[in-house]
């Protein structure tokens, strides 16, 4: 067993148990019983155990960390969804040109697709110095066997020390099965980047414990540190159509793109007003809405601001609206220039998805909702009369 207590030095003090995270460890008969199904071996219980009592044993491989000084650079994972660089690509190269300052190193951009040239000057305008592309037809789409592989090569040749992708539905499924790949720590959902002035490490800070507070990750022995970052967290650089890149074609066995899956089709989500994720303006209803019908006053403002529609977690949750409207740490992040919030208290899970937002205006009947304390502008009265007023009055104005 690689964890196990010794029970003749057992007590049956119980500090064991109250230094466990996992809740795995247990008193029966006045002895520890540690269930194996629960621990993950991170041996918070063995300085915490006064009369050592508790035997911890790590497999050796573990502790071998690689040689990391050669690992150079900032890379970026470039997404394209058919065919079209994302705008989270522009958010992370700005910060990557952030990171590389403090770090006298350059921006490097990966991007794998098919028929990409068109595209490639924009990403030198906006901040990579490199570009390592891959092409075939087969890359055309993401799919997950191919481009880990591809990912996975281009690492063990060039040696990055960080890796950025955006945390969406492929950068999460791609880079998650790279780190392990590669044997690399990875931060999932980052909102904050940095690098550490003396270590000169990646500092990467994310929401913990449901949102209650905000946790610093490193990962100082394995390279490259990589991290998923939140779209519209970052903002791009202003582009510099000065800039000058240089474009590094690679190529790989064709054995590399096979896939034990097939795509058979892309089917695109229709939109009933503008996209959540680049709309300037957002109009978001919470559980104070009541129910899916009264989603309606709020889809009419948004209809004449030229809005999107949003929704807190307790809205999603009630089924009133579709998950792909979900604002908030288990939704989408988003950054609109306006950000108008009927009927949601305001939880920290909530602001850590539209707290980047230039104006934010709260609708609320209860005067004290945490809601209040991030607005810029705030209304307590009932939402019900107040939307409907906000959608003449603004009707009659941007008319004129």
């Amino acid at each position: 067993m690689p964890i196990q207590i010794i029970i003749e030095k057992c007590t049956g003090c119980t500090l064991c148990v109250k230094s466990c995270p996992f809740d795995a460890i247990r008193i029966m008969d006045k002895k520890a019983v540690i269930d194996l199904d629960k621990c993950n071996l991170c041996g918070a219980c063995v300085p915490a155990c006064k009369f050592k009592a508790i035997l911890l044993e790590k497999d050796a491989k573990v502790c071998i960390t690689p040689d990391i000084k050669d690992y150079k650079g900032v890379w970026v994972y470039l997404e394209q969804k058919n065919g079209k660089i994302q705008s989270v690509a522009y958010e992370l190269l700005g910060k990557a040109q952030e990171l590389a300052k403090k770090l006298n190193t350059q921006v490097s951009g990966v991007l794998i697709g098919n028929s990409l040239e068109d595209q490639l000057d924009e990403l030198i305008w906006h901040g990579a110095d490199n570009i390592y592309l891959v092409q075939a037809p087969q890359l055309a789409n993401f799919q997950d066997e191919p481009y880990t592989n591809i990912l996975v090569n281009l690492i063990q040749k060039y040696k990055p020390e960080i890796l950025l992708s955006g945390a969406t539905a492929i950068g999460r499924s791609l880079v998650s099965r790279v780190a392990v790949t590669v044997n690399a720590g990875l931060t999932a959902d980052c909102t904050g980047l940095d690098i550490d002035p003396e270590k000169k490490i990646l500092l990467q800070t994310r929401p913990a414990f449901g949102g209650n507070i905000m946790a610093t990750i490193i990962t100082p022995n394995h390279r490259p540190q990589m991290s998923t970052v939140r779209h519209k967290v970052m903002q791009p650089i202003t582009p510099d159509k000065r800039r000058k890149g240089k474009i590094i074609k690679e190529s790989f066995d064709g054995s590399l793109y096979a896939s034990r899956t097939k795509l058979l089709d892309i089917v695109e989500e229709i939109e009933t007003l503008i996209n959540l994720a680049e709309a300037d303006i957002i109009v978001s209803g919470g559980r104070g809405m009541g129910g899916h019908e009264n989603f309606k006053i709020l889809e009419e403002l948004a209809h004449v601001l030229g809005a999107a529609v949003g929704a807190s977690r307790a809205a999603v949750d009630s089924g009133w609206m579709p998950y792909s409207h979900q604002v908030g740490q288990t939704g989408r992040t988003v950054a609109p220039k306006i950000y108008i919030a009927c009927g949601i208290s305001g939880q920290i899970q909530h602001l850590v998805g539209m707290q980047s937002s230039k104006i934010i205006v709260a609708i609320n009947k209860d005067p004290d909702a945490p809601i209040f304390k991030v607005a810029t502008y705030g209304i307590v009265g009932d939402l019900f009369q107040i939307v409907p007023a906000l959608t003449k009055k603004f009707e009659g104005t941007l008319k004129r």
